[in-house]
């Protein structure tokens, strides 16, 4: 060590400290908001980068052994002590700097463990909460699956990171899980049969009941449907005596137009109460989802008295795919988002009304069209099929929770054809607009490397750029370990 002057990294470390406290102090007005917010994401970035940085630091203080020579017995408890940091956070640097460096191991140089992980880290595109999700996912992954299946999962978890946040990451991390395992080799129906149950513990002083407990894929896609229309805003409130306990009541669906230009005068005026009631509703998701299951369990109520949801009968759509119910192998994918074994979708569908919808070998369906502005019932089946859910990129909102929308708009001339429509969830079809903060939605032509999928293009304050992004959390591509083509990118058009 050389301790006559400083060295390069000991004065790298001395200006940081200095750029830390100049920009603690220097004023922020002065900055345009184009050029703040440039400045804002390049400082994240230049944060991202020092994660990397301080598993440099870890693995140097491991290498000259000062645990050891502070006579603490562990490296973990060392950076507690001397950083006055968490043990949890402690131990995520040591075991960050094992996987995501390369480490001396004598005289072998061992490349990280996860190198695409590793490179995106030190580019500055993936935080620590990235880092954190995408691993939680791999390690998830069996030891029995082909590491060349791991490596690629890893590798498309960090490019999603890349555009999304990390909660998106987690919510690709459980579909890329079951890709991964389509016959179960984490789970099998069995263990899964063994595991269920719901508990309801004693009654509490209060007079509340605790309840806990797992369902089966096959009970939640019987029971999410049910949650997706009474447990909306609005819905089965026993707060509002004027809250609608069922739409049949109100001669409408639990979807409302935002256009009633279409809608008779009777339409327009049920929607208006419903939108009314929502707007007086503020119980949480889980208040909802408790007043929705007591209406269900009324015993005026019933599976015949659910009425519709967004243009289709209060039911489950289970999507699966021919080669996969030949082979009695690998996952069915339900409208509110959920995943069956094909065992389990066979058996449920058993005792349903089938529907088929015929797709080709880029995943189009049929021409469906339609001479009115909104979606025919035939159509949202199609793309329940097809998409699953919200086509906006990071967003996992399922079928049963997305609107139809024209990617061309209705107003300009877009019409209501299996090739213009999309599914877009309330939340983020409320953010396509010509506004300058608002997002565009384009077909993909072509040429592209998304052919035919929906694009939606970003505001300026997202990407200057405007590049058209599509939406992965419903179709993970990850390929199969024994060689058969990945899953598709499915789209209509």
């Amino acid at each position: 060590m050389n301790s006559g002057g400083e060295t390069t990294i000991a004065q790298s470390v001395t200006a940081h400290a200095a750029i830390v406290e100049d920009l603690l102090e220097s004023p922020l007005f002065s900055l345009a908001d184009a050029e703040f917010i440039e400045k804002m994401q390049e400082l994240e970035t230049s944060f991202r980068m020092l994660e990397a940085v301080k598993q440099r630091f870890v693995l140097e203080c491991g290498v000259r052994g000062l645990n050891t020579q502070a006579g603490v017995k562990s490296l973990i408890v060392f950076l507690q002590q001397t950083l006055r940091i968490s043990h949890f956070d402690a131990a995520a640097r040591v075991r960050n700097a094992d996987r995501l460096s390369t480490v001396s191991e004598g005289s072998v140089q061992r490349p990280p463990v996860f190198p695409h992980i590793a490179a995106a880290q030190r580019a500055g595109e993936i935080s620590a909460e990235h880092v954190q999700a995408i691993v939680k996912v791999l390690d998830r992954i069996p030891a029995s699956v082909e590491p060349k299946l791991k490596e690629l999962a890893e590798q498309s978890l960090t490019d999603f990171a890349c555009l999304g946040d990390p909660k998106e990451v987690t919510q690709l991390g459980v579909r890329v899980l079951a890709y991964a395992d389509p016959d179960g080799v984490l789970t099998a129906d069995k263990d899964r049969q063994r595991m269920r149950g719901i508990c309801i513990g004693r009654q509490r002083a209060d007079g509340m009941f605790p309840i806990s407990g797992l369902l089966t894929p096959e009970l939640g896609a019987v029971f999410l449907p049910m949650f997706a229309k009474f447990a909306r805003p609005g819905m089965c409130n026993p707060d509002d005596p004027d809250s609608p306990h069922t739409t049949a009541q109100l001669g409408i669906d639990t979807e409302t137009e935002t256009d009633d230009s279409d809608a008779d005068a009777a339409t327009v005026a049920a929607r208006n109460v419903l939108r009314a009631a929502a707007k007086r509703d503020h119980r949480s998701e889980a208040q909802r989802n408790h007043d929705a299951l007591l209406r269900f369990l009324h015993p005026d109520m019933g599976p015949t008295k659910l009425g519709y949801h967004r243009g289709l009968p209060v039911s489950t759509v289970v999507t699966m795919r021919l080669t996969d119910l030949e082979q009695r192998t690998g996952l069915a994918t339900t409208n509110t988002g959920g995943t069956l074994s094909i065992t389990e979708a066979i058996t449920l569908a058993a005792r349903s009304t089938p529907y088929l919808v015929i797709v080709d070998a880029n995943g189009r369906p049929l021409h469906l069209s339609r001479g009115q502005r909104l979606a025919s019932a035939e159509q949202r089946l199609a793309l329940t099929a097809v998409e699953r859910g919200c086509t906006r990129p990071g967003c996992d909102a399922p079928a049963t929770r997305s609107a139809v929308h024209h990617i061309k708009e209705w107003a300009d001339g877009g019409e209501t054809d299996i090739e213009n429509l999309t599914f877009a969830c309330d939340a983020c079809h409320a953010q396509v607009n010509t506004g300058p903060n608002g997002w565009k939605t384009i077909v993909m032509p072509d040429d592209s490397e998304h052919p035919g999928k929906t694009g939606w293009i970003p505001p300026p304050h997202i990407d200057p750029a405007r590049r058209p992004r599509v939406n992965f959390s419903h179709h993970p591509r990850v390929p199969s370990p024994s060689g058969v083509p990945g899953i598709p990118t499915r789209r209509l058009c």
